[in-house]
Order: structure tokens, then sequence, then C-alpha cells
């Protein structure tokens, strides 16, 4: 099941983005009786970017995003689009983070129910030690088990390096010098009343639901979260990761089993100074359980890249995930990654990893193959709504390094109809397509 790890191969300059399933495309394809509509907005920390909107702290985005919540709108998943990880300075741009907000679409048979409406929030909680490591993750899941226990529902998480200027999202408005996943180590520490390390220049922001006392809907109030394991292949140029591979069918099917929901991750980039150079990097997923008794989830993996220029993101996984909306699939975890370069035009170009499920259907028959689908081209600068997804035409056309880019704002047609059936699949085992 899932792929077999090849060889790393660079440059990947012809391999745009990469999609693995659970399913054939006919069955991916096949309509369910949820559909989604998305919403991406991308944010600068920095104010300065005309393009997308200027927050001076994560801790406004629940102001920022109160007109979409008031549409049924609920944020699915927040990250940062550029990773500066591994490297001396950070880049442009890595303070330009994306939130994906989904919703079901409406119906005449929904019947809206303004009371269950939740409230998001933003907590920041210190870190302990001066790295992110296995028992702080572990640590900060204990954490998110106790505050669901309280009647809020866990979203995701940002880990941010910040200045000793900052304040906390309690009280004045916090000013990171930079944002990224997984910040190099940093000496100055402090202590609490109990001894506890920790390091004033790492916070975690911490994205909860919380609802008014009696309107929580009951799944929300039986949520826990477990971790499982994330391991990956890596290439390195220096200090920097520069490709990577994974199985990401078999890291993540044992749980989709369990109807369970992949909905953050933490991994752990950075490499100690002086240390050998490690082929593979490890990290955790942190899962969902809101049911006694959930149904098993069928996967969509999709590796794409992300092309940014100036502020404006031209090329990303929004189409595609538009289209998947369709058929009923739902996002719930991304998955950046510090792999940088850039295409044959000179704009910036990032890898992030799209997490998709979907309840399995009555009687369909899993296979665990990898969807072949064309490489999806880009949405808009800083909002892309669920309108239409722009997809290659030609797959053998030649389109340069990363692919081509399109317009901005540009409509598309919403259907899969068109792409090319030409894919090979292998009932027996799953495969690396490059699309």
């Amino acid at each position: 099941m899932g792929c077999g790890l090849r060889k790393l191969e660079e440059p990947e300059e012809r391999s745009p983005g990469k999609i693995y399933s659970t399913l054939k495309r006919p069955q991916v394809e096949k309509k369910t009786d949820t559909a989604y509509e998305y919403v991406l907005l991308d944010f600068s920390l920095e104010g300065r970017r005309p393009t997308v909107q200027g927050l001076s702290s994560l801790c406004e985005l629940p102001q920022a995003l109160l007109p979409y919540y008031t549409q049924g709108y609920l944020l699915a998943a927040l990250h940062p689009i550029i990773l500066s990880v591994g490297r001396n300075q950070a880049l442009p741009c890595s303070l330009l983070y994306r939130a994906i907000l989904t919703r079901p679409r409406p119906s005449k048979q929904m019947v809206p129910v303004c009371q269950s409406v939740p409230v998001l929030k933003v907590e920041e909680w210190p870190l302990p030690g001066d790295s992110l490591t296995g028992d702080t993750v572990r640590a900060l899941i204990d954490r998110v088990n106790s505050s669901a226990r309280g009647g809020v529902r866990f979203v995701g998480s940002v880990l941010q390096q910040v200045g000793t200027e900052s304040h906390s999202c309690n009280g004045r408005v916090p000013s990171p010098r930079r944002g990224c996943q997984s910040p190099s180590r940093i000496p100055p520490q402090d202590r609490d009343a109990e001894g506890t390390t920790y390091n004033p220049d790492l916070r975690l922001l911490v994205l909860f639901h919380s609802w008014p006392p009696g309107c929580a809907p009951l799944d929300a109030l039986a949520c826990c979260y477990h971790q499982g394991a994330l391991s990956m292949r890596v290439a390195r140029k220096g200090q920097a990761v520069s490709a990577l591979e994974a199985d990401w069918l078999e890291l993540t099917a044992a749980y989709y089993r369990k109807g369970w929901s992949l909905v953050d991750s933490f991994v752990y980039w950075d490499m100690p100074k002086g240390e050998p150079v490690p082929r593979s990097l490890e990290g955790l997923f942190v899962y969902e359980e809101c049911s006694t008794a959930p149904p098993a989830n069928d996967t969509i993996v999709v590796e794409q890249w992300t092309i940014i220029e100036g502020s404006c993101v031209k090329t990303d996984y929004g189409p595609l995930l538009h289209t998947l909306a369709e058929f009923g699939w739902l996002l719930t975890c991304v998955l950046p990654t510090p792999i940088i370069r850039h295409d044959s035009e000179g704009n910036l170009a990032t890898k992030q990893v799209v997490f998709l499920q979907r309840p399995v259907r009555a009687g369909a028959t899993q296979q665990q193959n990898q969807a072949g689908y064309p490489h999806s081209e880009v949405s808009s600068p800083s909002v892309s709504r669920g309108v239409g997804s722009p997809l290659l035409e030609e797959l053998s056309r030649d389109t340069g390094a990363f692919g081509e880019t399109s317009i901005c704002g540009e409509d598309y047609p919403n259907s899969l109809s068109h792409l090319d059936d030409g894919f090979e699949q292998d009932d027996g085992a799953a495969q690396v397509t490059y699309i």
C-alpha cells in the first residue's frame, strides 16, 4: 500500500506536483451527499504588500475571518507559505500565511443552525526547551487534549520565532521577526517556578474553535487527539532541505481506517550544527477522533508547488482543491516544507503537502492506488473562492519548470471531465506519478 520509496532525484523541474489516493480516479470523482466550498486567504505580517491583507499579528486572525464565519465558513487549516529553515536569513514572503476556510455547500434541505457557529480563538503557549522535539510535541498534544475536555475543538498550530519586544496574544500585539514552522535553536531561556525551561523567542500559537455553553455540537464535545509517526527521506544542499519523499498512504492509512482526521503536523526540520547530515527526518502527525464509531475515511495527498510572484500567489493547490470539493473531499491539514527554488521566470517556488479525506462510500471497494491527476494552475493573488479550477488540458505541452502560471482571479470550469485518462495504475501496488 502506498508508494514505494525510490532514490531521490534532483532537480524536479518536470515534476510540478504529485497526487496520491486510496482510490482510483473514477471513484474519486463519484458524487457524495456532501459537497464543500472553500475560500483561500493570504495574510502578511509585514503589512506592506498591496495584494494581500496585512496583520500585525496572527492574534488578529479571528477578527479578520469573522465576516466569513458569519457566512458559515470555518477555518480548516493555517500555514506559513514560506519556511526559511536551514537558511542564514529569512526569505522574502516568510511572513506570508495562508488560511483555508470551508463550509458544506448550502442546499434546500439544510436548515441553518446559527447557535452552533463557533468562535475562533488563538492561544499562545510557551515552548519548553530550546527547540521542537518529540517529547515537546507529545507534551503539547497532552495539553491539547486537556483543553478539548473543556469543550473546545483543536484546529491547528503555528510555531513562530519572535523578538524580545513581543507581547502575549492576551496583551499587546506581538511583532514577530519572522515566521517559520521550526526555527533554529536559540540559547536564551527562561525558567518557571517549577524549573521548566522555556525559550522566550519561540512560541506556539494554537487555534481552537469554541462554542457558547450548551451550543457545541455533540461530536465536538467528544474529541480527543492522538499522535502518529511522520517520517521522510530527504536530500539536502548544505543545511537546507532540497527534496523529500514519504510514503504518505502507508503513514496515514491505519488512522484513516479508524475514521480519524489528520489535523496537524510537526516536523523537526532543523539540523543541529556539528552533527552528521541526516538522510531522513522525523516528526509527528496529530489525528482527531470525534466519535466512538466513526466511518472509515479514504484519503488524497497532494504534493504541490506554490509559485509566488512578488506578493501574489500565482500557482498553488487552490484550483485542484475547489474541484475536489465538488466530490465531497474535505481538506484537514497542510504540511509546508522548506523546499524552496526559483522557477524558469525567476519566481520563488516552494512545495507543500495537502491532505484531504472523505468517508468511505457504502459498498465501495477500496483500492490502494495512486490517482494520476494533472498539475493544477493558479487561483487568485489573495483570495481564492470555489468558483472553478484551472487544470492543464495538454499534459504533453512543455510548460517549463514547475508548469505555466495563469492570470490571478480568472474563472475556470468546475470539472475533472477533461483530465487525461492515460495514466497507468497497478491494482497490486501504488506508485509515484509525476504530474
